[in-house]
């Protein structure tokens, strides 16, 4: 904070901030009759909006003494925004404004009493927060009375043209606010100065702490060695030091250096030309650039091009430390060291993974490291030619041979140059929607193309995406939406990408641009984008949102309209807006490491990728089969669905453009030396490790015992005893989908049309849908064995036994037999078990002997056996699963777990919860809430951690969720409330458990409800030979019966026939709309307000002695029911977006 005096000498602590829209009364309440005169009407929502940069100057208690917005154009009523440039230089002299370090002042407000001190305070703030800034402009009507409090900070621009020109212009200057920092080499005399900016840090490198090793370092300068200072007012602020000196072996071992080599090479055949002055070697360098980046193919192919690569002319930066308060003119250093260096061509430094990224490091090139390096270290380089500045301008035809030079080489090359071909002939594509193309160059040299059309599935995108999270949709034009067809920059000019989306957006007049990003193998992947990267940096991840499964039929014309129920392929959404291109991001660079693609793995990362102020640089998912968005589970079938990711749900998030995918199991982890042996792959270094595996079924080990023995005489740990010979070809494990491709694919090659047994072992849920995959194949259900293992105390795989008889009954009627309390005795009579041709099994009467096709084993399930050996030998703590405390730590304050894998340590006595009691995805994403604590700035740790007494387990809320398809073509879908097992007491009866069905289950139709004693649903069954609408019931956990349209009074009164028919009235909509929950959270707000205005109102009928009961609609639950009454339903659907001021969250 910082201190004000007003013109009165009151004193105020302020802070300057970033605008947000809940500043818009304050800032409304500020405006005058001379702000109007300055600035014109203004729609403060609008123009907090559309500004590039809105900033607001609050005090201690957060109330606004002044605010400020700035544009990258003057007001559009004085000249057009793409033509600003020709306009200022014909009427002022105004040569040095360019659109890269000009903006202009929209608004500008202040309590009268503080207004000089807030101008002052907020142009210092916005030159320090924008470093490429150096002027401010205010252009206004010529007769505009200009605030008194502006003219102190802006003086007039000289007049070209005369008096009577349309406008006036003033000018702040950098200089007066936040001037740049003069560099100076460093002198034995500044050792005390650099010392104190040294001890001033949080973390002081072990070297500097040694005696007179910065008096030697400062001593020691020669043409290698460099130091130097930074000053402001001959102050010393700053300290650089830079060696030539580099062992760039290790760099190159651990990083991806090879287009750098490749740049070399055509720089070293330069090396014994005559010497040239600076200017002119850093023209010949970018052209050498250019040259080398958009030939790099043939380069690395041509001829002995081994021997004429050698080592890149690097220096790199040893120390470097600045103070806080000028640390965003970090900078400033850049263009004094490479003067100090004249022969070598690349700056380097080197990082900690997990130190924050420092405000100089925005402009440098961060290289992708090996991912098997064990360098604890981030790499980031920055080149000469990143200190031109970058024009932007629309394409012209002359362009066309510099941009197909640019593009060479890369992926959807050819779409692009097609487009641009198209945008000089039609400006449209081949569709008809229209073209914009545009590119940047930096002194005549073309270093980027952006093309961009027409946005036509705006309605679509606001319809499935979260885009009213960042914009308001109102505010923006149709013809303002446009999508980035095409994006290239060079690498070196990658710290101008935000600045290159804003001259698009001002150039093209639009306000957003959409990013879709299709999953690599989709057919309608066919933009050119390099480098993505840059892309992800400077656009924020859209959430997709929640679908309604309309029940179109039944709502005829008020349908919503084919623009938004049409399905169209899955994308992932980027966005970027003109308030975007100034906000900036926080990079981390710490490594995490997930193992395991399961439910809580992936959404775990969908919070990291989903947080929009963050970049996480550093995410890899170890997965033994890959990635599984490649799958479907109603294509390939065998497994039941927790409904948590569908196929589409995984390619609507940007996971695959954010995370690095290593393939392979997890077979050690080296805790000492922070990394994981991957099978098939190597090392993985991590920071952080998230455990969760999940649970997996294990090949089934025979007992070996007498055949004679039952199964009731087996001992208990018999069946759950690890298998170690080898595993025949023809038996299956399903554990994920790509087991059940593979088994699929075998069985459709080598099975379906012959006549051997299909034994399929196990007893849970999955065993029946793979009988069902099974008989969808066409192999007769006399050919299918269903053994049964006995079952666990208490577990049984479906809690409605009317489900589990219909079950039952349609395998009868295919003709499955099914054997029940099976256990396995024998493969091939103990012989060699390839292939498997005869097993026995234990039963409780005699043994069962089966002749064997092919066996499905889906029993025994646990942590898997390299898992259980990697957690094991790292002597993290295992009590039959991996033991973590409430914030998924274990015993190594870098590893975490989550899921199934783990279990509560004993000191919290709660052995009957555990993670695999919970919904996985809820579980995944509070530790993905947990993890943002560790690096999200704008988030605030707990100060103090759980106390040794505070040892309470977390619960979590949301549904256990089972779906499939079952025997007879029975779509099923099962959830629950999560509930405790193994509990040492009597369980708990609710007060009232009250049920509602509808329908059989012989004629498919089968529906039942269980409410609680606060009549919340609580479980919801659905057995059904029709379609279900999965997202639509899941809507319904939770809600009151009176919300759902008075459910059980009309239940009761026999007017609910069909629970199927009666949920897709249209009043329902609304309820499965992804925004009712904010709606129901707003309206209990307005209630939570209510109280006193009734209980006023009620006495003062009560001093009337008025006859006439107080009408409390909001409190009479009936009366709330009516609001959403079926039998008061005569409304149109919702619409897809519902309107309201809970939109914004």
């Amino acid at each position: 904070m910082r201190t004000l005096t007003s013109a009165s000498g009151e004193e105020e602590a302020v802070t300057v901030r970033r605008s947000e829209s809940a500043d818009a009364q304050g800032v409304d309440s500020l405006i005058r009759p001379s702000t109007e005169a300055a600035f014109g009407r203004v729609n403060v929502i609008r123009l907090l909006e559309k500004a590039n940069l809105a900033v607001t100057l609050v005090n201690e208690k957060d109330h606004i003494l002044a605010h400020a917005s700035f544009f990258d154009h003057p007001p559009g009523d004085l000249v057009d925004q793409a033509h600003w440039e020709p306009f200022l230089e014909k009427h002022f002299s105004s040569e040095k404004c360019t659109p890269l370090n000009t903006l202009f002042l929209h608004l500008f407000v202040a309590q009268p009493s503080f207004a000089t001190a807030s101008v002052k305070e907020i142009m210092r703030a916005v030159f320090t927060a924008v470093t490429e800034l150096e002027h401010v402009c205010l252009v206004c009507p010529n007769n505009s009375n200009i605030e008194p409090a502006l003219t102190e900070v802006f003086e007039p621009l000289q007049r070209l043209t005369d008096p009577d020109s349309p406008c006036i212009a003033l000018i702040c200057y950098r200089h007066n606010h936040c001037p740049r920092l003069h560099i100076r080499q460093a002198r034995v005399e500044d050792h005390d100065d650099i010392m104190y900016i040294f001890e001033q840090q949080t973390v002081l490198p072990s070297v500097i702490i040694q005696p007179s090793f910065l008096a030697q370092l400062l001593e020691e300068q020669n043409e290698k060695n460099h130091c130097a200072v930074f000053e402001i007012d001959r102050m010393v602020v700053g300290f650089i030091s830079a060696t030539a000196d580099a062992d760039l072996k290790q760099v190159q071992n651990s990083f991806e250096l090879s287009e750098f080599i490749n740049l070399h090479k055509m720089q070293q055949e330069k090396h014994d030309k005559p010497a040239v002055p600076t200017d002119a070697k850093e023209d010949l360098e970018e052209q050498g650039q250019t040259q080398t980046s958009t030939s790099l193919q043939e380069e690395t192919q041509s001829p002995g091009a081994e021997e004429a690569l050698k080592t890149p002319r690097i220096f790199c930066i040893q120390f470097f430390v600045i103070s806080k308060k000028y640390e965003m003119r970090s900078v400033d250093f850049l263009p004094y060291v490479f003067k100090r260096f004249p022969d070598l061509d690349i700056c380097m430094i080197t990082v900690p993974t997990l130190s924050p990224e420092i405000p100089l490091l925005q402009s440098f090139l961060r290289l992708e490291r090996h991912t098997t390096t064990s360098l604890l270290h981030e790499l980031y380089i920055f080149h000469p030619a990143g200190l031109r500045p970058v024009e932007v301008r629309p394409a012209v035809t002359a362009d066309r041979p510099a941009v197909s030079d640019l593009v060479q080489g890369l992926r959807f090359s050819e779409s692009l140059l097609q487009d641009l071909d198209h945008y000089y002939e039609t400006r449209r594509d081949v569709d008809g929607v229209p073209l914009q193309a545009f590119v940047a160059q930096t002194h005549g040299q073309i270093v980027g193309i952006v093309i961009i059309r027409d946005e036509q599935d705006i309605e679509y995108i606001r319809a499935h995406y979260n885009i009213e999270n960042f914009i308001y949709f109102s505010h923006h034009c149709y013809e303002e939406h446009a999508q980035i067809r095409h994006f290239v920059l060079k690498r070196y000019f990658q710290h101008f990408t935000k600045h290159l989306f804003k001259e698009v957006l001002r150039l093209a007049h639009r306000s957003c641009l959409y990013h879709r990003f299709y999953a690599p193998h989709h057919s309608q992947e066919n933009s050119c984008i390099n480098h993505l990267d840059f892309v992800l940096k400077s656009a924020v991840p859209v959430r997709p949102r929640r679908q309604i499964i309309y029940p179109l039929e039944e709502l005829g014309i008020n349908a919503p309209s084919r623009q938004i129920t049409e399905e169209q392929a899955p994308f992932a959404l980027s966005l970027i807006s003109r308030k975007l291109t100034m906000e900036p991001k926080v990079t981390v660079n710490a490594r995490i490491v997930v193992v395991g693609a399961s439910d809580t793995g992936l959404s775990f990362l969908e919070v990291l990728c989903f947080c929009p102020h963050l970049r996480f640089n550093n995410l890899t998912l170890i997965s033994t089969h890959g990635f599984r968005g490649d799958y479907n589970y109603e294509d390939i079938g065998f497994l039941s669905t927790s409904h948590a990711y569908s196929t589409r749900d995984l390619a609507q998030l940007p996971l695959l453009s954010c995370v690095k995918v290593v393939t392979g199991k997890m077979v050690g982890i080296n805790r000492k030396s922070k990394y994981v042996l991957v099978s098939g792959f190597g090392k993985v270094p991590y920071d952080h490790l998230i455990l969760c595996t999940g649970l997996q079924y294990q090949v089934p080990c025979p007992t070996g015992l007498i055949p004679a023995a039952r199964s009731s005489q087996l001992p208990a740990q018999a069946s759950h005893r690890r298998y170690t010979g080898a595993v025949p070809s023809n038996l299956f494990t399903l554990s994920d989908l790509h087991d059940c491709t593979a088994a699929r694919q075998w069985l459709c090659a080598n099975f379906v049309e012959l006549e051997d047994n299909a034994i399929v072992y196990g007893n849970n849920i999955d065993v029946y849908t793979t009988v069902e995959t099974l008989l969808s194949l066409g192999i007769r259900g006399s050919r299918i064995h269903l053994v049964l293992p006995p079952p666990d105390p208490g577990v049984s795989c479906f809690t409605d036994s009317a489900v589990e008889n219909a079950v039952a009954a349609a395998m009868g009627k295919a003709g499955v037999k099914v054997h029940q309390n099976c256990v396995l005795l024998q493969m091939n009579n103990g012989e060699h078990p390839d292939p498997l041709t005869f097993v026995t099994f234990a039963t409780d009467a005699e043994p069962l002997h089966l002749q064997c096709g092919v066996f499905i084993n889906l029993s025994n399930k646990g942590v898997d056996c390299d898992a259980f050996k990697s957690i094991n030998n790292s002597f993290l703590v295992l009590d039959k699963r991996l033991v973590i405390n409430a914030t998924f730590q274990t015993s190594d304050s870098a590893i975490w777990g989550a899921g199934p894998l783990t279990k509560f340590s004993r000191y919290y006595h709660s052995d009957e919860w555990s993670h695999a009691h919970f919904n996985s995805k809820e579980v995944g994403q509070d530790l993905g809430a947990m993890f943002l604590l560790l690096f999200d700035p704008t988030l605030e740790s707990p100060d103090d951690p759980l106390s040794e007494t505070d040892r309470l387990v977390p619960l979590y809320k949301q549904a256990k969720i089972q779906g499939g398809k079952l025997p007879g073509g029975y779509n099923y879908l099962h959830f629950t409330k999560p509930c405790a097992t193994n509990l040492t007491g009597p369980p708990v009866k609710h007060l009232q458990d009250r049920g509602i069905v509808t329908g059989r289950v012989k004629t498919g139709n089968y529906f039942c409800l269980h409410l609680d004693c606060n009549e919340l649903v609580e479980t919801l069954t659905c057995f059904s030979l029709k379609p279900i609408p999965v997202s639509n019931y899941l809507s319904l956990y939770g809600k009151h019966q009176q919300l759902l349209g008075q459910l059980l009074t009309y239940y009761h009164q026999g007017l609910i026939p069909d629970l199927y028919s009666f949920f897709r009235q249209s009043w329902s909509l609304a309820i499965y709309h992804d925004r009712f929950s904010d709606y129901e959270q707003e309206l209990l707000q307005i209630i939570s307000t209510e109280p006193t205005d009734n209980e006023s109102r009620q006495e003062e009928m009560e001093d009337d002695n008025s006859d006439v009961l107080p009408l409390d609609t909001l409190q009479d639950p009936e009366t709330v029911a009516d609001v959403t009454s079926p039998m008061n339903s005569r409304v149109k659907a919702p619409e897809h977006v519902l309107i309201g001021p809970f939109i914004k969250g």
